[in-house]
């Protein structure tokens, strides 16, 4: 195989494992803003979704390509609107 093909047959699977993270990491997102709104208005909410799509985020990122994501707790989200509450407070 020529240079030319084994280049373009690399930056092909580099730019799938970019196109892949970007979905996904619009995905977390929104299951974070998801949380944050039902933390915010005393509803209960699940961070198991977030962190398995993050999971599959810093299962690209062994690849070497894109940022691992850390994992999220219930209380990251409570201190996070706690936070939030305070800002707007001022």
């Amino acid at each position: 195989m020529s240079v030319h093909h084994e280049i373009s047959k690399h930056s092909s699977r580099q730019h799938a494992v970019v196109s892949e993270f970007l979905k996904l990491e619009k995905r977390r997102e929104e299951l974070i803003d998801i949380a944050v709104d039902h933390c915010t208005k005393g509803q209960p909410f699940d961070v198991a979704e977030i962190n398995e799509v993050s999971r599959q985020m810093n299962h690209l990122a062994k690849k070497g390509i894109v940022p691992q994501r850390k994992l999220i707790t219930e209380q990251m989200v409570e201190e996070f609107v706690q936070m939030k509450n305070q800002a707007s407070n001022f």
